[in-house]
């Protein structure tokens, strides 16, 4: 069977409860590729007509919001002991410097943290339960909460539903090769400037090694 033909028999309810429950899951708190799986299922979406992409973005939007209220009530019940237990059990995501950086994004910006958070990986995680463990007023927490969820995971799916139709639709009109060219003029420009950022940051961490010359 042709994979296009394999993809298409994939029934959409279990697409849109996977994207559901994937989001609703990394959002209470456990580190799970949320944002891949609602990129690939709009992209998905945009190549199949058996998936809806509004359908496919109130899912998504569900299960953020929900995901984040169950998280900010185990935050809130759990309160500084659960961090310490998911820094245990998850030691790269919930470390102490990066529960610091989060807990310094929520002490300056309050409510819109958990909004922006959804738009940055780590934050996307912590949202919800750190709102619970610093307490912030529920209703700042909900209205941030819907919002966010509305606007990512909405955004998201309408954005790359958009792309991947104007993309088929380009790529048609050019042969193998020459996406093939395509790609690797991508793969070459990602390692420039992954190059000259890491050059960039080493001579930061240089400069700050430098020391201090005394004063006379």
């Amino acid at each position: 069977m042709h994979v296009q033909e394999w993809l298409e028999t994939i029934p959409a309810v279990a697409v849109y409860v996977l994207v559901a429950v994937v989001i609703g899951v990394e959002s209470l708190g456990i580190p799970l590729p949320g944002e891949i799986v609602l990129v690939s299922s709009a992209l998905l979406a945009s190549q199949h007509g058996h998936i809806d992409p509004y359908v496919l973005g109130a899912c998504a939007t569900a299960g953020a919001i929900v995901g984040d209220s169950i998280g900010y009530a185990i935050g809130r019940k759990g309160g500084r002991p659960l961090l310490a237990k998911l820094g245990r059990r998850f030691p790269k995501h919930f470390s102490e410097a990066n529960i610091g950086l989060a807990e310094n994004s929520f002490q300056k910006w309050g409510m819109w943290a958990v909004f922006f958070g959804r738009f940055i990986a780590l934050l996307r995680i912590f949202a919800g339960p750190l709102a619970g463990v610093l307490r912030m007023p529920y209703w700042k927490f909900l209205i941030a909460n819907v919002l966010g969820g509305i606007v990512w995971a909405g955004g998201t799916t309408a954005v790359i539903y958009t792309v991947g139709v104007v993309a088929e639709a380009w790529l048609k009109r050019f042969s193998w090769l020459g996406l093939v060219l395509a790609v690797l003029i991508g793969i070459v420009s990602m390692l420039v400037v992954k190059n000259r950022v890491k050059k960039a940051a080493q001579r930061a961490e240089a400069t700050e090694r430098e020391p201090v010359p005394a004063a006379d």
